[in-house]
C-alpha cells in the first residue's frame, strides 16, 4: 500500500502519547537510574547496561553502540520497519486520529487502512479455521502426512500453524460468510475463493490441501500455500467439477493481494529474523518444508524463497537482519538444484559482484534437499556443511570447469573465456585481483612457471583498451592541472572534515550560527558533499526564513526537529547522525569554535577555487581555439582568474583546519 504522506499534526501528536518508556519496556528491560531508565541495549551484545532512556526528553541513547532516537525511531531501528508505518501502528495503539498532509487523500487513506485490517481479520480467521480442520477426522489423511512423511513434531506442527483445507468446494465460504457473516468481496480479495464462471456464486481456491499460513515479518498471516495430499488431482474449469482440465499442481499459492506480493515476501522469516541477527547470516531453501525442517531441527536461521527467483526487495529484507550481509542458498546438488541455485540467484547477482552482500552456495549431498537430509544427518552434520559452503564466485568457478578438460583447446579457450565475462563483473579491484591469480591457477594445471603468464593474459582480456586524446593542446600542456573536477581523495577527506565539523558548530554553539550563516552568505559558498549539503537544506527548511536570503529564526529544538524529519530518509541519516552527538573528541575541536569557524570555512572555500579552477581549466583545454576564439578565450580568463584568487588566498591564509586541530 501507498501511503499517502501523513500530516505533520499526526506526528507530533503520536510524539506527545507515544511514551517513550511504555514503548521501550516492550523490548527491554527497563530500571530506574536517578532520573532516568537503563538497560541492556538491544541493539548490540552487553553484559553491562549503557542503554538509557530519558522520560523528561523523550529520547534513548546507547554509550556503547551510540544508537539514538526517539520513540518513533526505536520501533523503526528495532523492527526494520518504515517511518510511515511505524507512526500509524503508534497512532491506532494511542488512538490517534490519522491526518494525511492533504485533506483529499484522508478518506483515500482511511479506505485502505480499514481494507487491510479487514483483509488480516479474514486471513487469520481462515488459518484459525484451518487449524481446526486439521484436527477433525477429514484432516486424518494431513495429519498422518505430516507426522509419518515429513517427521514433524507436534511443537513444529503449531509452531508453523499448519492446517487443512477440506475437500468441499465451499467449506471455507460457508464458514466465513455464512456462520462468521464476512463480506464476500473480502474473501475474495483475500484470494481464498473465486466466482464460478457460470455467475453462480463461488467456489473455495483451496481445496483438499494441507495449508501452510505464509506471514509478514511480525507474524501476521498475509496469504497461504497448499498442497497436494494425493497425485492425481485435477482441477476444473470455473469451479465446474465436470470440466476436467488438467492435474493440480503440487504447491499452490495465494494470489497476489494487497497484503501479499510474491516477491517481496519470505516464508518463515518472521520466525527466522532472531536467529539471522544472533548468528549473523540467513539461510534461503526453496521449499516451505525445508525451511520448517531446518527450524525443527534447532536451525533457525532459515527462510524459503517461494520457488521465485531473488527478487532485491527479497534480499534487502533479509539483509536488515545480518550485519556483515552473509547469505546462503541452499539448495539441491544435482542438476536442477544448480539450475534451481541460478534462478534463485536471479537479480542479487550485481550485489554479489560489488561485494555489497557475501553470498555463499551450499549443495547438499547425493542431491538431496534440505527436508531429506535432515531424515538421516543431525543439525550439527548440516552446520558443517554451512560452515564451509564456498562463496559464490568460488562456486560459479567451480561450475564452469566442472567436467571440462583443460588440456584439450577448445575446452580450454571456452572455459578462459567465461572465467574473463566473470572477472570483469567484479567491481572491487583486491577482489579481482584475487579471483584473477586463482583462476591463473586453475589455468596452469599446477604449472607454476605458467602462472605469471596466465594472470597476465587474464588481465589483458579484463581490462579494457585505455582511451587516448590525439587533439593537439599545444603549450597549454605547460599549465598541467589535472581533467577532473570532483575533489581528489586527500582534498575529499579534509574537505569532509571541515563540513562536518563546521554543520556540528551550527548544530551545538547556537551563538555561532548567525556568525556561519553570514559567512557562508559573504563568500557565496555551498556544502559539497551530497549529505551535507542535505543536512543544510533541511536546516533552512526548519528556520523560519527563506533559503536564500538566510533569513534564520535559529529554533532552540533545532536538532529534535531534525532528527525527527531525518526518520523519513534513513539512508541519509546514516551518513551524518554522528553529528547530532558530542564526544570528548569533538568538545576539544570546538572549544575555539571562532577560529575553527575561520579555518572550515577557509577550507570550503579554497576546495571550491580549486574545483572551479579545474573545471574551467579542462573546458578550456577541450576548446578549439581556431573553431570557437571567443569561447576559448572566455574559459582562458575564468580559470586564470580562478589562479590568481587561488595564489591570494593561499598568501593570505594564516593557518590550516589540520594545523589548527
Amino acid at each position: 500500500m501507498q501511503i499517502p504522506r501523513l500530516h505533520p499534526d499526526t506526528i507530533e501528536e503520536v510524539k506527545l502519547r507515544a511514551d517513550i518508556v511504555d514503548v521501550v519496556s516492550e523490548y527491554v528491560v527497563l530500571r530506574k537510574r536517578g532520573k532516568d531508565f537503563v538497560g541492556l541495549c538491544p541493539f548490540h551484545d552487553e553484559k553491562s547496561p549503557s542503554f538509557t532512556v530519558s522520560q523528561t526528553k523523550q529520547m534513548y541513547y546507547c554509550f556503547g553502540c551510540q544508537a539514538g532516537g526517539n520513540a518513533i525511531k526505536f520501533v523503526m531501528e528495532l523492527g526494520k520497519r518504515s517511518f510511515a508505518d511505524v507512526v500509524l501502528d503508534l497512532a491506532r495503539r494511542y488512538q490517534v486520529p490519522v491526518q494525511t498532509l492533504l485533506p483529499e487523500q484522508r478518506q483515500e487513506l482511511q479506505r485502505q487502512i480499514s481494507l487491510r485490517e479487514q483483509l488480516y481479520e479474514v486471513l487469520a480467521t481462515s488459518a484459525q479455521f484451518y487449524q481446526h480442520a486439521l484436527r477433525q477426522s477429514q484432516g486424518q489423511k494431513a495429519i498422518q502426512y505430516l507426522q509419518s512423511n515429513r517427521q514433524l513434531k507436534e511443537e513444529t506442527i503449531q509452531q508453523f500453524g499448519l492446517g487443512y483445507a477440506p475437500a468441499g468446494w465451499e467449506t471455507l465460504y460457508r464458514y466465513l460468510v455464512e456462520d462468521k457473516r464476512l463480506p464476500v468481496q473480502i474473501l475474495e480479495k483475500a484470494g481464498l475463493i473465486k466466482p464460478r464462471s457460470s455467475g453462480g456464486g463461488y467456489y473455495d481456491v483451496f481445496r483438499d490441501r494441507l495449508m501452510i499460513p505464509i506471514c509478514d515479518v511480525q507474524g501476521r498471516v498475509i496469504a497461504f500455500g497448499g498442497r497436494t495430499l494425493t497425485d492425481d488431482d485435477t482441477c476444473f474449469n470455473g469451479g465446474n467439477p465436470h470440466n476436467a482440465v488438467s492435474q493440480q499442481p503440487k504447491y499452490l499459492n495465494s494470489p497476489e493481494t494487497e497484503l501479499f506480493s510474491k516477491g517481496k515476501t519470505l516464508f518463515a522469516l518472521d520466525q527466522a529474523k532472531g536467529g539471522i541477527s544472533q548468528l549473523d547470516q540467513a539461510v534461503v531453501v526453496e521449499g516451505y518444508f525445508d525451511a520448517i525442517a531446518l527450524h525443527a531441527a534447532g536451525i533457525n536461521n532459515a527462510v524459503a524463497s517461494l520457488g521465485t527467483a531473488l527478487s532485491l526487495e527479497q534480499v534487502r529484507l533479509i539483509l536488515r537482519y545480518t550485519e556483515s550481509k552473509q547469505l546462503v542458498l541452499n539448495f539441491d546438488a544435482d542438476k536442477a538444484g544448480t539450475n534451481a541455485a541460478e534462478r534463485a540467484i536471479g537479480e542479487i547477482a550485481e550485489l554479489a559482484y560489488k561485494g555489497e552482500v557475501q553470498l555463499k552456495i551450499l549443495n547438499l549431498p547425493d542431491g538431496k534437499d534440505a527436508d531429506e537430509y535432515l531424515y538421516s544427518h543431525t543439525s550439527e552434520d548440516y552446520g558443517e556443511l554451512l560452515k564451509n559452503a564456498p562463496l559464490w564466485l568460488d562456486w560459479q568457478i567451480q561450475q564452469i570447469i566442472q567436467d571440462r578438460d583443460l588440456r584439450q583447446a577448445t575446452d580450454f579457450q571456452q572455459v578462459t573465456q567465461q572465467l574473463v565475462k566473470l572477472l570483469k563483473n567484479i567491481a572491487n579491484s583486491d577482489t579481482r585481483n584475487y579471483y584473477v591469480s586463482y583462476c591463473a591457477e586453475i589455468l596452469s594445471l599446477g604449472e607454476t612457471r605458467l602462472i605469471p603468464l596466465r594472470v597476465e593474459n587474464l588481465l589483458t582480456q579484463i581490462a579494457p583498451p585505455a582511451a587516448t586524446y590525439t587533439k593537439p593542446v599545444s603549450a597549454k600542456k605547460a599549465w598541467g592541472g589535472s581533467k577532473t573536477h570532483s575533489p581528489l581523495p586527500s582534498e575529499r577527506s579534509l574537505l569532509e572534515h571541515a563540513e562536518a565539523l563546521l554543520l556540528r558548530i551550527y548544530l551545538h554553539c547556537p551563538e555561532q550560527r548567525q556568525a556561519i550563516s553570514d559567512e557562508l552568505e559573504e563568500r557565496d559558498l555551498q556544502f559539497s558533499l551530497s549529505h551535507h549539503r542535505f543536512l543544510w537544506q533541511q536546516i533552512l527548511e526548519i528556520s523560519s526564513g527563506d533559503g536564500e536570503t538566510r533569513n534564520f529564526s535559529f529554533p532552540p529544538d533545532l536538532i529534535s526537529r531534525l532528527q525527527d524529519q531525518f526518520l523519513e530518509f534513513g539512508s541519509e541519516m546514516g551518513l551524518i547522525s554522528h553529528l547530532f552527538h558530542v564526544n570528548e573528541k569533538n568538545q576539544k575541536e570546538i572549544l575555539r569554535t571562532p577560529q575553527v569557524v575561520q579555518a572550515a570555512i577557509a577550507c570550503m572555500d579554497l576546495v571550491m577555487l580549486e574545483k572551479r579552477y579545474r573545471h574551467f581549466l579542462e573546458l578550456w583545454q577541450q576548446t578549439d581555439p581556431e573553431a570557437e576564439p571567443e569561447r576559448y578565450q572566455s574559459y582562458y580568463q575564468a580559470f586564470y582568474a580562478e589562479k590568481i584568487k587561488l595564489q591570494k588566498i593561499d598568501r593570505q591564509r594564516l593557518f590550516s583546519i589540520t594545523e589548527l586541530l
